[in-house]
């Protein structure tokens, strides 16, 4: 017990509960963008991948709840050891040096707390589908699985299947020019706090050392870059029209249904 108390009482503790929760969220970005892709494919894939993610049910939401208390848990050791920095120093310094400083580093405070409003909004706009009412006047697609989706060779949802339309969704809400921008924007910003992350969390688990930090670093800058620009892919092609509504939803359920993503 004492060494679990330790993580959230001592400095060293907090820094490794910031790294485990970052390690766990990056994961998670990572697998969320790769299933996000499937947009570019069929719609049976997109609309499967979401079915199947909403077929889990209590599972799905243990999950979810796990993540957001990752979130709370990064957020909570990230502002105590700041608070803890600046008392150390007798508060914020009249001269910042910040020459050898990334930017992304310097931003590491504030892009965490606009990533975090972006996931309160992402969830309401997606995941509780509070957002997507208003568009379809409080009514939901459905779209009829024309083939079967696999995930590992198996069989998970069957075609003729009736799910979520979560295609036609993201399409149309993208569609609105001010939510892709705020969706670029927040994705831009996770990216630069992803890119800063990651460096120090090899620091704190000790995976970085003199002769691996610069490969490292540009690593994991490529690894970024890729993260922001398959992101900025979705909207990007919504926005030039190269993503469009399959078909015109018709068919539709009573909203929130708990939509995508």
């Amino acid at each position: 017990m004492k060494p679990v108390v330790s993580l959230f009482t001592s400095s060293i503790g907090r820094k490794f509960l910031m790294a485990a929760t970052g390690l766990v969220l990056i994961g998670f970005v990572a697998g969320h963008l790769a299933g996000n892709l499937q947009i570019f494919e069929h719609p049976d894939k997109i609309n499967g991948y979401a079915h199947f993610l909403q077929s889990l049910g209590p599972t799905l939401w243990f999950v979810r709840l796990g993540l957001l208390g990752c979130v709370a848990i990064h957020v909570w050791a990230a502002t105590v050891l700041t608070l803890e920095n600046q008392a150390a120093r007798g508060g914020s310094y009249g001269f910042k040096s910040t020459i050898q400083a990334t930017f992304a580093s310097r931003a590491m405070r504030w892009t965490g707390y606009v990533v975090l409003a972006f996931i309160l909004y992402h969830l309401a706009h997606f995941t509780l589908g509070a957002a997507q009412a208003a568009t379809f006047k409080e009514t939901l697609p459905r779209y009829t699985m024309t083939d079967d989706y696999r995930i590992l060779g198996l069989t998970v949802v069957r075609a003729g299947a009736v799910v979520l339309d979560v295609h036609s969704m993201v399409v149309l809400g993208f569609q609105h020019s001010l939510v892709a921008i705020f969706y670029l924007v927040a994705v831009g910003l996770l990216s630069l706090h992803l890119w800063h992350g990651a460096e120090s969390l090899f620091q704190t688990f000790g995976w970085r050392n003199a002769r691996w930090s610069r490969p490292l670093r540009i690593v994991v800058a490529l690894a970024c870059a890729l993260y922001f620009l398959g992101n900025l892919a979705i909207p990007g092609a919504v926005l030039t029209g190269v993503l469009m509504p399959h078909s015109s939803p018709s068919a539709a359920i009573a909203a929130p249904a708990g939509a995508a993503k």
